[in-house]
């Protein structure tokens, strides 16, 4: 079988983007470095292939992006802050949605966009280490958000810290019946996000010294019905919680519209605090933990834009902070008997 460029990088102990840019006399990589790819180019039998090189070179004017829900708000705000950056440098978006397990599978199969763009951005896909080597070896710069790819620039938030934060806000507040309504439980693609956030719960209950309660999580989704859903779950509880965490703000505005519907109330009866800072959470005065979704899409344009053009040698990683912000929906915890 001939090399591929993930051989020659893992013989030289580079990225493939480190390769790509060796091979073809870009600057920016040290004469070290390239002499180190070159040995283990030529070790190896491996040359550059002409489509690949042309895609290197900015031919295409296109940049893919892979996500897994296009229609849902998280997504659509990092692709506009994707679009924004990448439209003023002249360059423009080629979208592939992968909304379901079998589309997923046709895409690595197929590899529709070989020799059409000229970098890849991956949003919140979990990915398995032959489809992490399927995406490198097209041979162009890789940006992802949220899941870690060796050789892939990266951008994300502390999903652990976030999650932390808003458990600890509502301990604070003399909370000790705390629910939480998670994002994909039990989902069979593994997405990380829920599953750091839900550890990040327990872990938090635990160091306050709050036993465990496996009831008091229902799955809600992500979406507003199934947080709506979820939260009856909770309130049917014969010891309701006394405060909601729900992993992102839809699924908490769910849980406001049931506590609506039942004549509850935030925070009086039940507090509730949501996690992204969505733009309907001031108007619903919801307390949550924000983190600025479309710069994170401004900031993967930008490192895919830097390795374009060869001012960033190695691939970066960029963390943005999460912020508590406090609203209306939370608030000392004053009941200490089941709601009736």
């Amino acid at each position: 079988m001939a090399a591929s460029i993930i051989d020659v990088a893992r013989r030289a102990e580079v990225s493939t983007a480190t390769v790509s840019r060796a091979l073809r006399g870009l600057p920016n990589v040290s004469e070290a470095t390239r002499e180190r790819v070159l040995r283990a180019a030529e070790e190896l039998s491996y040359s550059v292939s002409p489509q690949a090189s042309s895609l290197a070179s900015g031919r295409t004017g296109m940049v893919g992006v892979v996500l897994p829900f296009v229609n849902r708000w998280f997504y659509s705000q990092v692709v506009a802050g994707i679009d924004t950056v990448l439209r003023a440098n002249d360059l423009d978006i080629l979208l592939y949605n992968l909304g379901d397990e079998r589309v997923h599978q046709r895409f690595f199969a197929r590899m529709p966009l070989r020799r059409r763009v000229d970098a890849l951005i991956v949003l919140n896909l979990p990915l398995s280490s032959g489809e992490s080597e399927a995406l490198a070896s097209l041979e162009v710069p890789i940006a992802v958000l949220g899941t870690h790819v060796p050789g892939c620039w990266h951008v994300s938030i502390d999903n652990a810290e976030g999650a932390s934060t808003a458990v600890r806000h509502l301990i604070n507040l003399g909370h000790r019946r705390i629910g939480m309504i998670t994002g994909a439980l039990g989902d069979p693609r593994g997405f990380t996000t829920p599953i750091v956030r839900q550890h990040a719960y327990r872990t938090v209950l635990a160091q306050a010294g709050i036993p465990y309660d496996p009831d008091l999580e229902a799955p809600g989704h992500l979406g507003i019905e199934e947080g709506a859903s979820a939260m009856a779950r909770l309130l049917s509880l014969p010891d309701p919680p006394t405060a909601v965490f729900a992993e992102t703000d839809q699924m908490a505005f769910g849980a406001l519209r049931t506590l609506s519907r039942m004549g509850l109330r935030a925070p009086e009866d039940v507090s509730v605090i949501g996690f992204d800072n969505h733009e309907a959470a001031e108007l619903l005065n919801l307390t949550t933990i924000a983190q600025p979704v479309a710069h994170q899409g401004e900031l993967l344009a930008q490192q895919i834009l830097d390795a374009l053009s060869g001012a960033s040698e190695e691939p970066t990683r960029v963390v943005v902070p999460t912020s508590l912000i406090v609203r209306g929906t939370t608030g000392a915890c004053t009941r200490s008997t089941p709601l009736t």
